[in-house]
């Protein structure tokens, strides 16, 4: 029996009939679960780096219920993910969460390993796909190299994101670093991953193309 139960006068133990159960159950039953926001990035969304509950995650949730949203938020990001990581886990990821809305944020570790971009485009692409299918809404984030890795290459990349997002139809964060990529102030020393105080402008980014997705404050999408 729960510390709870225990605190309770004595003689208000006494035994539960029945219907009065099967109208417990019922009540329960009806009350409808907040709906889920999946966040599924690499290092960037996971807070590498930083101090805990102070990433643009956890300030995603602090935001929704302080505008009255009835959404909770998933972070499945994990550091040093791939796009081919995060799609061999998705499947897994959606079935047990549910999701109302899927956030994709990955990618950036391939291109910074120089990896093959049309291998990346189909991770994201199918990752996409299998979201949608599963009948939770995307969007899609963003990010952007830097110049030393051929224009060529920088381009495709940049593009890679766009092209996904057009052909799935779905919602995009152009560059999640919108603003203040070229800050190096705003960057821990590897010059990859944002400091606190940049936090605040990655959830910014995001917000944008996320509220519409949303539905109104205390409704589901």
């Amino acid at each position: 029996m729960s510390t709870f139960l225990w605190s309770w006068p004595r003689r208000a133990l006494r035994p539960i009939t029945a219907p009065a159960i099967v109208l417990v159950c019922a009540i329960a039953a009806a009350a409808p679960a907040a709906p889920t926001i999946l966040i599924v990035g690499d290092s960037i969304s996971a807070g590498y780096g930083l101090p805990p509950d102070s990433g643009w995650v956890t300030l995603l949730q602090r935001r929704l219920t302080a505008e009255h949203y009835s959404q909770r938020v998933v972070n499945a990001s994990i550091s040093g993910d791939t796009s081919a990581s995060g799609r061999a886990r998705l499947d897994m990821l959606l079935a047990h969460e549910r999701p109302a809305i899927t956030v994709i944020e990955l990618g950036g570790n391939d291109g910074l390993r120089g990896g093959s971009l049309d291998a990346m485009r189909a991770n994201l692409d199918a990752m996409v796909v299998t979201a949608q299918k599963a009948g939770s809404r995307v969007l899609l984030v963003g990010m952007q190299l830097p110049p030393n890795y051929g224009p060529s290459y920088v381009r495709q990349f940049d593009a890679t994101y766009a092209d996904v997002a057009k052909t799935r139809h779905v919602a995009l964060v152009p560059f999640l670093f919108e603003g203040f990529g070229d800050d190096n102030a705003l960057f821990q020393r590897d010059g990859i991953h944002p400091v606190v105080a940049a936090q605040p402008r990655l959830l910014d980014n995001v917000w944008r193309e996320l509220q519409p997705l949303l539905g109104p404050p205390g409704k589901a999408p």
